[in-house]
């Protein structure tokens, strides 16, 4: 009997149920797709990475830690099965068959009802490409057709280009996944390993091919994180292995990324790395709520500072007395839990307590915000608005440069 083709379709899952089984590597790569698309996600599982613990902390999935159990899909629209378990992918898709709930496995492709697509965007449109049981080339297909969108030819190349070995330190930009630049995303889909930091724009990971092996180094604020020198020692092996790996970066290597360090973990070791620039959530998440760093007859500088030391810790290495006499803008990054401080801090060496501030969660994603305040207020705004990482803090009088009409304390 012949195979019949999929029957390619797209769901529309805002504000349905999705059932998600098993918290690893496949979860972390297909949640942010679901979440952007409005999915009520429900993940089961008594573990998951942290990039997708962080998720459930922040609200975008809910997780209950525990194994499955029959009846787990009640109400569902659709499952995503992911554990490494096949008796249990067994009998989680029984129950989604019984209940014709549309069932995806990472485990068997032959035994699902549904199969995900290699997935692409550009400019608003999304290409899905199914190929049967070949996702290499699905994910072939998806990037000559998103390549071809993006330079305005719509023609695939004759070839992918060569794998090279080696470390490409990418920079992702502040989150949109369409703010990364032209050659981070040919050499992420280049990738035979991506070692991934949770601030970097982490719905690129859905459009990896499945052979690609995503490492998470997500630096989770004050809760689990992959040291650094095992972020370098994961870079030395697998580049030693003879793979291409990028190390997926939030903002620009070299703005607080530690890039630098990892560079020349690699060059002792003789290993060859590019280093892709990224756009700085120091400008661009300003930007993105109307905010611009300089402005004429405004500001004629910019400083952009660290906060994840305060100005009374003797680790700190910022001169905070002489950033509170400058007149431009400052850019706190890193520092939503020391903002209180950093502010009593500049009104006691001179700056002016009304001066305005921004606080800018998550900026350029889904779920982006501004709160605003002064420095006189801003540490008690922040509590009270329960701001969290990330956030870029904006001081100066460029906060109501262009402000929104309407703008309360918080947008």
């Amino acid at each position: 009997m012949a195979e019949h083709p999929a029957y390619p379709v797209g769901l529309r899952l805002a504000g349905r149920r999705v059932v998600v089984i098993g918290g690893g590597q496949v979860a972390q790569r297909r949640l942010p797709a679901l979440v952007a698309a409005g999915a009520d996600v429900l993940l089961i599982s008594p573990s998951a990475t942290p990039s997708v613990d962080a998720m459930a902390e922040t609200g975008e999935i809910r997780w209950e830690r525990r194994r499955y159990q029959e009846g787990d899909l009640a109400d569902a629209w659709y499952v995503l099965i992911a554990t490494q378990n096949r008796d249990v992918n067994d009998l989680v898709s029984a129950e989604a068959e019984r209940n014709r709930i549309w069932a995806v496995r990472a485990d068997d492709a032959s035994a699902a009802t549904a199969w995900t697509p290699a997935t692409g965007r550009s400019e608003g449109v999304t290409i899905a490409v199914l190929t049967g049981n070949d996702p290499r080339r699905s994910a072939a297909v998806r990037d000559a057709v998103v390549e071809g969108l993006r330079d305005g030819s719509i023609g695939a190349p004759a070839q992918r280009r060569a794998h090279v070995p080696g470390v490409a330190l990418v920079g992702g930009g502040p989150g949109d996944p369409d703010l990364i630049t032209v050659r981070g995303r040919r050499l992420l889909a280049q990738a035979d390993v991506v070692i991934a930091d949770r601030l970097g724009p982490r719905d690129l990971l859905d459009e990896l091919p499945p052979h690609v092996e995503v490492i998470d180094a997500a630096k989770i604020p004050y809760g689990r994180y992959m040291a650094q020198e095992a972020i370098n020692n994961a870079l030395i092996e697998h580049a030693k292995a003879g793979k291409a790996v990028v190390r997926l970066k939030g903002g620009d290597p070299y703005v607080f990324g530690r890039g630098m360090e990892e560079l020349q973990a690699l060059a002792e070791e003789g290993i060859p790395c590019t280093v892709v620039p990224g756009i700085s959530s120091s400008i661009s998440v300003p930007g993105a709520v109307g905010i611009p760093v300089t402005h004429r007859g405004v500001a004629h500088e910019f400083t952009v500072v660290s906060g994840h030391v305060g100005p009374d810790d003797p680790r700190s290495l910022v001169d905070w007395e002489s950033l509170a006499k400058l007149t431009g803008t400052l850019v706190i990054l890193m520092g939503v839990d020391k903002i209180g401080r950093i502010a009593e801090a500049l009104v006691r060496y001179g700056r002016s307590a009304d001066t305005p501030v921004a606080v800018i969660q998550e900026g350029t994603t889904a779920t982006q915000r501004r709160v605003d305040a002064t420095l006189a207020t801003v540490g008690e705004t922040v509590l009270a608005e329960e701001v969290r990482p990330p956030a870029v803090i904006v001081i100066g009088e460029v906060v109501n440069v262009h402000r929104p009409e309407g703008t309360g304390t918080a947008v």
